[in-house]
């Protein structure tokens, strides 16, 4: 199904988009729309559509050519005619994205014999500050998932009996049909893809095999780690009926806005208050860190929106390597109100610079003045 569609619209990114938020937003769309874990009609297409779009804007060449001329930029480049492919053959390109365990494994057009099928993955989120990115830690994330089932073991049978094997699929749980030029491999609809039926139902899971549990699971958060990153914890997904491997669980990190700093990669950026005679004395003034407080020195003469640059006092980076800065940005205060000595010493200052400056009185006696 060759798709007339944009192809960062299809994948949800930007055109200036990296190859890491491309294969993020890729691997999203397919968790989603995969035909083994995503029944809805048009998910099917919705899964080869991405996958189509993952193909050209995966490619160096093929991306340039897309940016350039747009899909008839392409005709002609050599790659995989997604209007010829089975469900089995767009799987196995992406292979190396996924792994072959995380759709369950596919089952391409050439007879290949199908893995036993993973549980759903799932995903959650949770949140941090920013003394937890600093430091790295340690957070419980609480979820439901289905369980197997302790009565029957997971088989939804009833305790002493076995399921019997499908005589509609042989105990394969998938019957090919063909749509066209192309032969698709779908789960059998009268055993829902299991390759057995229950005859005798399991009394507490009700022959699912299943039941809902409340799950509490310690997860460990690397330093430096950024907003809106996943973290894969293998095998907390849900199980698989009839007995196949977990899926995995997908934790999204967000973190927390911070009183008084903001988050630049590894920077951190604090927007200091700051005198006038500060500044245009020059001083030293403590500053605070995420941990502690620092001296800093403001140079004679800084001026409102000046940098002052603490190395080594930002976050530090996800794969290790030097810590990021702490970026202090001078925020010049005036004063709103002033002492009579204050306005006694400004104004003698204002003269030194010969400058014109308010005389301090008021709208009402200038006009009194004026009548007498």
């Amino acid at each position: 199904m060759a798709t007339t569609r944009d192809y960062y619209e299809i994948l949800n990114v930007e055109r200036e988009a990296s190859d890491d938020e491309i294969k993020r937003a890729y691997r999203k769309l397919a968790i989603k729309y995969h035909p083994d874990k995503n029944r809805e009609d048009g998910a099917e297409d919705r899964f080869k559509e991405a996958s189509e779009a993952y193909e050209v804007l995966s490619d160096v060449n093929k991306r340039k050519l897309y940016d350039q001329y747009g899909h008839e930029g392409l005709r002609g480049t050599s790659g995989h005619d997604f209007t010829r492919m089975d469900a089995g053959d767009i799987f196995s390109i992406f292979g190396d994205i996924f792994g072959d365990g995380l759709f369950g494994g596919a089952m391409g057009g050439g007879g290949r014999r199908r893995q036993r099928n993973r549980g759903y993955d799932l995903e959650t989120q949770v949140q941090i500050t920013l003394e937890d990115v600093a430091a790295g830690s340690t957070q419980e994330v609480e979820i439901e998932r289905q369980d197997r089932c302790g009565n029957c073991g997971g088989t939804g049978a009833k305790p002493g009996t076995e399921p019997t094997a499908c005589v509609m699929c042989g105990g394969q749980g998938k019957v090919a049909v063909r749509q066209g030029m192309f032969q698709m491999v779908r789960p059998c609809a009268h055993c829902q893809g299991a390759g057995h039926v229950i005859t005798e139902k399991c009394t507490e899971c009700g022959g699912e095999g299943q039941v809902p549990r409340r799950r509490q699971i310690s997860l460990n958060i690397p330093a430096g780690v950024a907003e809106g990153q996943m973290i894969r914890v293998s095998g907390e997904g849900e199980p698989a009926p009839g007995g196949g491997p977990n899926g995995d669980l997908y934790v999204v990190v967000r973190v927390a806005e911070h009183d008084i700093f903001r988050r630049e990669g590894e920077h951190l950026i604090l927007q200091l208050p700051i005198g006038f005679s500060q500044v245009a004395l020059g001083s030293t003034i403590s500053v605070p860190t995420l941990t502690d407080e620092v001296e800093v020195q403001i140079p004679r003469g800084s001026q409102h929106g000046d940098v002052c640059t603490v190395v080594g006092e930002g976050l530090p980076r996800l794969r290790g390597g030097r810590r990021g800065n702490l970026l202090v940005v001078l925020m010049i205060e005036v004063p709103k109100k002033l002492t009579e000595h204050q306005e006694e010493l400004l104004r003698a200052y204002a003269e030194t610079e010969d400058k014109d400056v308010a005389d301090g009185r008021t709208l009402w006696d200038r006009i009194k003045e004026s009548l007498t």
